[in-house]
């Protein structure tokens, strides 16, 4: 379980294929406080890690997890948003985000608002039901509100903090984001869906 508020950002050192499945080490300020077998939230995907080296952890994407998120795109010197999982004795600051990816988005605008960001994303209609205006969503494992909601589109507003401390400040258009809706949502949807 996590909150969708990012840690650290970490750099991909080296990638390697397993079969169908893709390893991946990752430098960054938290891999050495990291544990074998420990949940990181990284780009927004649950995944464990299998093995740390100084300030390096070694994490595997399997063919489902490639398949359904941006993982399969990520090379060499990407940026990639890591947060540890939820203590539960701390604030929730963000909301809760259980780091399974529903989908990805492509963003399609991105506007400087004097100082702040503005990004659009189109996503897969089929999940209209899942995002209302002014609720959570989390991007790339960024906890965020979402508002201009539209059927296959919906825009997200970035403060400097958050464009300074995640990789959103590389999203332009055209590039692939993670894409979790809220877990609450999700649950409302699927009762609603079986009456």
């Amino acid at each position: 379980m996590f909150t969708g508020i990012i840690e650290a950002l970490g750099i991909i050192q080296k990638i390697s294929a397993d079969r169908t499945n893709r390893v991946f080490w990752i430098k960054s300020e938290i891999s050495s406080q990291l544990r074998i077998d420990e949940s990181i939230c990284h780009n927004g995907i649950c995944l464990t890690v299998e093995e740390i080296l100084e300030d390096t952890h070694r994490i595997t994407a399997i063919q489902e997890t490639l398949a359904k998120t941006n993982a399969g795109e990520w090379k060499v010197n990407d940026i990639i948003n890591l947060e540890r999982s939820l203590l539960m004795n701390g604030r929730l600051d963000g909301h809760i985000v259980q780091g399974h990816v529903d989908g990805t988005g492509i963003c399609i605008a991105k506007k400087d608002i004097g100082g702040s960001l503005e990004l659009t994303f189109g996503f897969d209609q089929k999940n209209a039901a899942l995002i209302i205006e002014k609720g959570s969503i989390c991007l790339n494992g960024v906890s965020l509100t979402a508002f201009n909601v539209r059927r296959d589109t919906f825009t997200v507003a970035i403060i400097p903090y958050t464009s300074e401390h995640t990789n959103m400040q590389y999203v332009q258009s055209g590039i692939r984001v993670n894409i979790e809706f809220d877990m609450i949502g999700k649950y409302v949807n699927r009762l609603q869906s079986l009456q």
